[in-house]
């Protein structure tokens, strides 16, 4: 087949192709460039069509597989679109954030009940809790590690047990620690 009546061929599948492309994208701009990158690539790659089979279904299959890989992309680039005139919102650079109210009373609360704690198992928590390391933490006390560590360990125990005496549930260390830091 030449190139002259493959392309003319290709020029019988236009309706079925702008078709099937609106329906992937539902949006007629992206329709358009659907079907102007199934023809660049079914005329880049004619050598590989077998004359004699479903030009249609060859056609068809080359732009989903493109639909595809342009939305994997997407997904995975996390691509922002403004809708808005001017693109306002892209580039306001305005982060919006919701109500603090109800975590900043939970970080009141939590504070208070560290500073309920005995002060040889809350100093060495807050300072882990700070970022320091066990060896810092336990140089700075002048404390062997070991202690250091049960220390903080106790404290841990105790601080669930006041939440879970007040709110009535179990919290994992790892989400009292993660509601500490938010």
């Amino acid at each position: 087949m030449t190139n002259t009546s493959f392309v003319l061929n290709l020029d019988n599948y236009k309706d079925n192709l702008s078709s099937f492309a609106y329906n992937l994208t539902k949006n007629n701009d992206e329709a358009k460039d659907l079907t102007q990158e199934t023809y660049l690539r079914a005329i880049l790659n004619q050598d590989k069509f077998q004359e004699g089979t479903n030009i249609k279904a060859w056609l068809l299959t080359i732009m989903r597989n493109i639909f595809i890989n342009n939305y994997r992309k997407k997904v995975r680039n996390r691509v922002l679109f403004d809708s808005t005139d001017n693109l306002y919102y892209l580039n306001s650079g305005a982060v919006q954030t919701g109500n603090q109210g109800e975590s900043n009373i939970l970080w009141q609360e939590l504070n208070g009940m560290i500073n309920e704690l005995d002060e040889s198992i809350r100093y060495p928590f807050v300072k882990h809790f700070e970022g320091f390391k066990y060896q810092e933490i336990a140089d700075e006390m002048k404390l062997p590690l070991g202690t250091v560590k049960s220390r903080i360990f106790f404290a841990r125990q105790d601080l669930k047990n006041k939440i879970e005496k007040r709110y009535g549930k179990t919290l994992g260390i790892h989400d009292l620690e993660m509601k500490m830091a938010s």
